[in-house]
């Protein structure tokens, strides 16, 4: 019992001494009027506020992350093989795979796969 209290003990103060730490680190010591003035006062901004942003890069990441949560949703599947009758594993799969390939057919003839 004794060591398990040494251990929360210990445990607790290195969590505060590290939490002390870092906020001693982070602290700003420059503070500029001008950066802590709000955006609206009147002032030019320095820079454009919004930067410009490919959309179609922004559909290949978005093709990605689909067809990696389809790689989530089939790996649990070949466990569920041996839980499940044959024939209805074989059309749940079938129904899965014709949706995805039917998108990307979607999304091929809708030219989102172009780079142009």
């Amino acid at each position: 019992m004794m060591k398990i209290m040494l251990t929360m003990i210990s445990a607790m103060m290195i969590t505060i001494m590290l939490m002390m730490l870092c906020t001693m680190i982070s602290k700003n010591m420059n503070s500029d009027r001008e950066k802590s003035s709000p955006f609206e006062c009147g002032f030019d901004p320095k820079s454009t506020a919004r930067l410009p942003f490919s959309l179609q890069f922004f559909l290949i990441a978005v093709l990605f992350l689909i067809f990696d949560i389809e790689i989530i949703i089939i790996l649990p599947m070949m466990i569920t093989l041996k839980l499940m009758n044959n024939m209805s594993w074989m059309m749940m799969m079938t129904l899965f795979m014709l949706t995805l390939l039917l998108g990307l057919y979607y999304e091929w003839k809708s030219g989102m796969l172009e780079w142009t």
